[in-house]
């Protein structure tokens, strides 16, 4: 309750404002970033396209007033978008059904697929003798004169000279270890992933009224959305899962296909104020955190590296710091 309290104490403008511009710092950087990384071959086969992003409405009215939402974006963060009525949108996007309002494309937005960019950066990290250790369990810390002296994990005690908590929902798990306030709740999303059908999207796109995205990929096609607080219970709702594709029907001619590849769930890191967290660990100088993300951890994740490499090392930051920091609450 203490952490929905805080949350709900920034449902205003005034916050929703700050948090948006923090939240776009790292987008923006994170987005220039994944474009060079992906033009230099540090990441490849991770499923890229810069095509852009379709927020659709069913309704005509839905569509006009979110005209408001789209002055707003571009007085305050210079981010327009074009608005393309129904007959358009359906040129551009035939696996559309006729009778559609319209919707509003960002032509800067860009998608790839998730597990093949953790492969990617995988592959990239060990070409530089990066050592990753997986099924290691963390069990302590171990603490000497304001600094992490020992990580004992259940397969040895490691000594580091530097740790980075980069723990997703897991992150307020170690608040008592790390003597910090980490106010983040697991929000709970759903995904179905499977082959790719008949009529699949061109675009990835956001069904604005149902609140469910879809996401065509090279050889898959995914419906995702929904947010559900229910602590760190992994179950899967059938329900929830029913959504998706019920959504999805209103708007495509082929919504969902046959077979499905994988029915998943998985906890965002959800953090009161709408801002991540990312900074050194006030009681502790060699341990810094970088969570409460949100949903736009894989959105801001070349950023998030690069502000804590810069932070960490003594470096110039590419973005201002400040907002993040880990002793604001």
């Amino acid at each position: 309750w203490g952490w929905m309290w805080r949350f709900a104490r920034r449902c205003n403008q005034r916050d929703m404002l700050e948090a948006g511009r923090a939240r776009q710092a790292l987008l923006d950087s994170s987005r220039a970033m994944y474009g060079d990384l992906i033009a230099n071959g540090t990441l490849t086969d991770c499923d890229w396209h810069a095509v852009g992003l379709f927020f659709v409405h069913l309704s005509q009215s839905h569509f006009e007033h979110y005209a408001e939402t789209d002055e707003l974006l571009r007085r305050e963060f210079g981010l327009g978008a074009r608005a393309v009525p129904g007959d358009e949108l359906i040129q551009m996007e035939p696996a559309l059904k006729p009778g559609i309002a319209g919707a509003w494309l960002y032509e800067c937005d860009a998608h790839l697929k998730s597990d093949l960019v953790m492969q990617a950066w995988r592959r990239a990290l060990e070409a530089r003798d990066v050592e990753i250790r997986e099924q290691c369990k963390l069990l302590k810390l171990e603490k000497s004169g304001g600094h992490i002296s020992g990580l004992v994990t259940d397969t040895g005690t490691l000594k580091p000279r530097e740790t980075i908590f980069a723990t997703g929902a897991w992150s307020p798990l170690l608040q008592g270890e790390l003597g910090c306030r980490i106010p983040v709740q697991p929000g709970k999303g759903y995904s179905m992933t499977m082959v790719r059908p008949e009529q699949c999207p061109k675009y990835p796109m956001i069904f604005e009224e149902h609140r469910v995205a879809v996401t065509p990929l090279t050889n898959a096609y995914r419906l995702g959305s929904t947010m559900e607080f229910a602590g760190y219970d992994a179950s899967l709702n059938r329900k929830r899962l029913g959504l998706l594709s019920a959504g999805a029907r209103h708007y495509l001619h082929t919504p969902t296909a046959e077979p499905v590849l994988e029915e998943w769930t998985g906890w965002r890191p959800m953090s009161c104020d709408g801002k991540p967290i990312i900074g050194r660990i006030p009681r502790l100088n060699n341990a810094w955190l970088a969570t409460g993300h949100s949903m736009l951890g894989l959105s801001m994740a070349t950023g998030t590296g690069k502000l804590v490499a810069q932070l960490l090392t003594g470096q110039p930051t590419h973005i201002d710091p400040h907002p993040y920091r880990v002793d604001r609450f």
